[in-house]
């Protein structure tokens, strides 16, 4: 895994020294990514500076170095992922007359490309990738993104200048770079927790979404293309659903086992590829069914045990590694547990600005960190178990959903229009008696509005706006930004083949939840300590494979992840794994109402937010009072808030 930017800059400069100390500086910004070797390659007369910066994990000999030449001359690369497919690829150039020079999988992508064409090469690419190839014949650059978003890529151009890098802080090195603040975008990352792409926190800069590749010559425009699109998995799914080989209609259990082999498949297939590294190699082990099955099934291709590693809490009801514990123990693996303290968390924060060098808010990049750096002890790859929620619907909202949906769905629109009207009436009149019950009418006030906001939706806003909403009206709290202009970032404009309101929420989620904040959670919390992360899941096939599955094979019995659990049982007691889903919960309200109460004080006092500029302090000051007053628990859109101030203070 590495860091990669870059620079196209069509005014001539004839000196190559500051050509290459440009492109020096924006890769060392990079440095956790790539701490084991840096590389530029510039050419002062066409205006392209390729930069990189390098984590060894395949060929650790200077072979592997980037930015790289091609065998012809014509193309130079500057890569940052794995190739799972790379020696399948390798032979088929091999058998076509190709001499390679090293054993590297950037090679082997180098001249792939070379000798088939960029397209068609990231077609049959297996694996995560953001890589830049500049065209010495052509003068054309070309960015390229895997189809899932796995690895981070963001782009901008300001006059003729053309910017690309793995972070923002790579484009911020650059003198043309201009970080004006888009405003219009801090009400998405109040609803969200992230800024979904292909926006970003500054105006004119932009991630170059999953499934894409931009090509750029001098002094045109972007061109951007999409070589995988969901919306074509997803028709495709519908029109070749599972069914048996002969093509013959089975009964139900047959078909479930029909199912159920073809993911063993896959999925051993995908975790033994991400298992092939030069490097030691673990796995983060949570006792959740996602994790749990990875596990399970390296334990299988390997040896020796595994190396893995979970998080645990002090605070009852908030420490779940004993189970991870347990199951590792069932399987064989060579567990590690940190249990994290509030002092921990407290040296942690000053880091967050950045590693995540745009507002983001998801509590769980703590413990994400945190299970990061213990595995960056004794490993330098670590699979995880990432995309089991979005693909076997294990989100509890799912199900959530599909309960409000089918209740009111039938409701002519005017019905539901009036009820939700009349609902929505009883929270002010709840809200002015609150102070008699405290606790519980604060929950009927809530579930009343979840109510009344119900009855008023279609499918596409009940995922959208409602089950994401940290804050009641995220554009009240932002001042001077324009709700209108930041519509264009909400998801509702995405349209799906997808029928049901699950699969529809299951396409948005892996548009933009997926990509835009679990791997880039786990991206900048693993790349900030330099450890690689693998994700077997999202291998495509199997992303592929799940759009061909009944929305039973998914959620069964009121419970997701049906499918996936079957697979797990083969390995692990159904006991073992079998409770209530928690995940990495942190304990955030009492430690901002303790350890973490002076650092929380600072960015959310009247002097910060005024100076900040960006928020409504009386409506933040209310529900910081509120939440230290202990009436209320505002740890979620307080954290927002905090991260976003905390994030303005380093980089604004």
């Amino acid at each position: 895994m590495c860091g990669i930017s870059g620079f196209l800059d069509p005014a001539p400069n004839p000196r190559l020294s500051e050509f290459s100390m440009l492109a020096t500086r924006m890769a060392d910004t990079l440095v956790s990514r790539g701490p084991d070797d840096n590389g530029v390659w510039v050419d002062q007369t066409h205006g392209i500076g390729l930069a990189h910066r390098r984590l060894s994990v395949i060929d650790l000999s200077p072979s592997g170095r980037q930015p790289m030449l091609s065998a012809d001359e014509r193309f130079v690369l500057v890569y940052n992922g794995e190739l799972y497919n790379f020696q399948e690829l390798r032979a088929d150039l091999e058998a076509h007359g190709h001499i390679f020079r090293g054993n590297s999988d950037s090679e082997v992508l180098l001249e792939a490309c070379a000798a088939w064409g960029i397209e068609q090469t990231v077609r049959r690419c297996l694996g995560m990738f953001a890589f830049g190839l500049w065209d010495r014949q052509e003068h054309c650059l070309t960015l390229v993104r895997d189809r899932i978003g796995i690895k981070p890529l963001y782009w901008a151009r300001f006059g003729q200048v053309f910017l690309f890098g793995s972070e923002l802080k790579a484009l911020r090195a650059h003198p043309c770079f201009d970080a004006r603040l888009d405003r219009d975008m801090v009400i998405p990352f109040l609803r969200y927790n992230y800024i979904p792409a292909p926006h970003s926190i500054y105006r004119d800069v932009y991630k170059l979404e999953p499934g894409c590749m931009l090509q750029l010559r001098t002094s045109h425009e972007p061109h951007i293309t999409r070589y995988w699109d969901l919306n074509h998995v997803i028709q495709q799914g519908t029109e070749a659903p599972l069914q048996a080989d002969d093509g013959q209609t089975r009964d139900q259990q047959t078909l479930d086992q029909l199912a159920l082999d073809q993911l063993e498949t896959l999925l051993s297939d995908a975790v033994q590829r991400r298992m092939v590294a030069d490097v030691p190699l673990g796995a983060f082990l949570s006792g959740g069914i996602d994790s749990s099955t990875i596990v399970a099934l390296m334990q299988q291709h390997s040896p020796r045990p595994i190396k893995t590693f979970t998080i645990g809490f002090q605070e009852a009801g908030r420490d779940e590694s004993q189970y991870a514990q347990r199951i590792g123990r069932h399987l064989g693996t060579d567990h590690q547990t940190l249990v994290v303290e509030p002092s921990h968390a407290s040296d942690l924060l000053p880091r967050l600005p950045d590693w995540y060098d745009e507002p983001f808010a998801d509590t769980s990049q703590i413990p994400t960190c945190f299970v990061s750096h213990l595995a960056r002890q004794e490993v330098t790859v670590s699979l995880s178990g990432d995309g089991g929620d979005e693909l076997f619907a294990g989100y509890k909202r799912y199900i959530k959903a599909a309960q409000l949906w089918g209740r009111f769905s039938r409701l002519p629109r005017p019905v539901r229009a009036v009820l939700a009207q009349a609902t929505g009436l009883l929270p002010p009149f709840l809200e002015n008696v609150q102070s008699l019950a405290p606790k519980p009418l604060s929950r009927l006030v809530k579930h009343t509005h979840q109510l009344s906001r119900a009855l008023s939706l279609d499918t596409a806003d009940l995922h959208d706006r409602q089950l994401w909403r940290r804050w009641e009206d995220p554009a009240r709290l932002v001042i001077n930004a324009d709700a209108d202009g930041a519509q264009k970032s909400y998801l509702t404009h995405h349209t799906t083949p997808a029928v049901d309101i699950v699969s529809q929420m299951q396409f948005l989620d892996t548009l933009s939840y997926l990509p835009d904040n679990n791997l880039t959670k786990v991206d900048r919390a693993s790349m900030g300590v330099s450890l690689e992360v693998r994700v077997p899941l999202l291998d495509h096939r199997i992303v592929e494979f799940t759009w061909t599955l009944p929305a039973h094979m998914k959620i069964r019995n009121g419970q997701g992840k049906w499918l996936l659990r079957q697979l797990l049982y083969k390995y692990v007691p159904r006991e073992l794994v079998e409770r209530p889903k928690q995940g990495f919960g942190v304990p955030l309200s009492g430690w901002l109402r303790g350890p973490l109460r002076e650092w929380a004080e600072e960015l959310l006092s009247e002097q910060a937010l005024c100076q900040t500029g960006i928020f409504n302090s009386a409506l933040v000051r209310q529900k910081w009072t509120e939440h230290i007053a202990g009436t209320s628990d505002w740890k979620r859109p307080l954290w927002n808030v905090l991260m976003f101030q905390a994030w303005h203070k380093q980089w604004m």
